[in-house]
């Protein structure tokens, strides 16, 4: 008979601490904070990444994990990545790395318990060899929530629903300012105008805003630590078509339109969509 570790007894488990936990702190279902992860597989392992991390990571690494609620992979085969814009970009070396995105959303208040627990499970994993090694973290951050702008108002899916609706592609638009103040000023500027203005009548359904922040002294070495906390915003554009059918009209001219608004660059405006889950569909697409 195959043994199933999953039935064997673990008294070590601290249930009782479980209970505590439970009737304690917040939990709503707001994502008040989120992990936005974009990653690049080394050259002749685009296929042991992807089955690595949606069969063990994705989960044991990730949804497992207290306070993340919602979580969805993405994906950018060749010809999205080369709609990538701008040429130079200070997030991504070239601009074409990065081809899998995974994002989580973290129950707002929940963001340090969230953390704390990360950093061990990642220890442990590590430690088990659960860990693929070849790989490349291009982008890492977890986020707080900054804005979500809808374009239908109260009609339709909430930033709640966002990575479980089956939206059929994002866009990730990262924006650095020049100074804290020039991103408050950013930031209310594309809440207020900006947003509202493009996503009125496009195939965006909504755009969620986040402030990156600064990821643990502890964390494992393999993750660079965050760049531009304080000045970077990261924007999730939720489309309800393919991105590559609205891209011209829509996204293209993003960048010149935060130059012109003041001193603000675009760094990254990337198109993805979304994985299918338990195959390997786009894997022979990636280069």
């Amino acid at each position: 008979m195959t043994h199933d570790p999953g039935t064997d007894a673990h008294p070590d488990t601290r249930s009782g601490t479980y209970t505590e936990l439970a009737a304690v702190g917040p939990y709503g279902v707001r994502p008040g904070h989120a992990l936005i992860t974009m990653v690049e597989p080394h050259p002749g392992h685009e296929h042991a990444y992807n089955r690595w991390y949606e069969d063990d990571h994705y989960i044991a690494g990730a949804m497992a994990m207290p306070w993340i609620f919602a979580g969805r992979r993405w994906v950018a085969t060749r010809d999205l990545q080369l709609l990538r814009r701008p040429a130079r970009s200070a997030v991504a070396r070239p601009v074409t790395a990065g081809c899998y995105l995974s994002t989580y959303w973290i129950t707002d208040g929940r963001h340090d318990d969230h953390l704390r627990w990360t950093v061990a499970i990642n220890r442990r994993l590590n430690a088990d060899g659960r860990i693929h090694h070849d790989r490349t973290h291009v982008f890492t951050a977890f986020h707080d929530h900054a804005a979500t702008v809808y374009r239908d108002g109260a009609r339709g899916p909430r930033d709640f629903h966002a990575l479980d609706h089956p939206y059929a592609g994002l866009v990730v638009e990262i924006i650095d300012a020049a100074d804290a103040d020039g991103r408050a000023a950013l930031l209310r500027w594309l809440r207020d105008e900006r947003l509202p203005r493009r996503l009125a009548g496009s195939p965006a359904a909504m755009v969620t805003v986040f402030c990156p922040t600064p990821l643990p002294g502890d964390r494992m070495s393999y993750v660079k630590q965050v760049a531009g906390v304080g000045t970077r915003l990261t924007l999730l554009w939720f489309l309800q078509e393919d991105p590559r059918a609205c891209w011209e009209p829509w996204f293209a001219g993003l960048g010149e339109e935060v130059a012109a608004w003041g001193p603000a660059r675009v760094e990254l405006v990337a198109p993805f969509v979304p994985t299918v889950p338990g195959t390997d569909r786009y894997v022979d697409e990636l280069r």
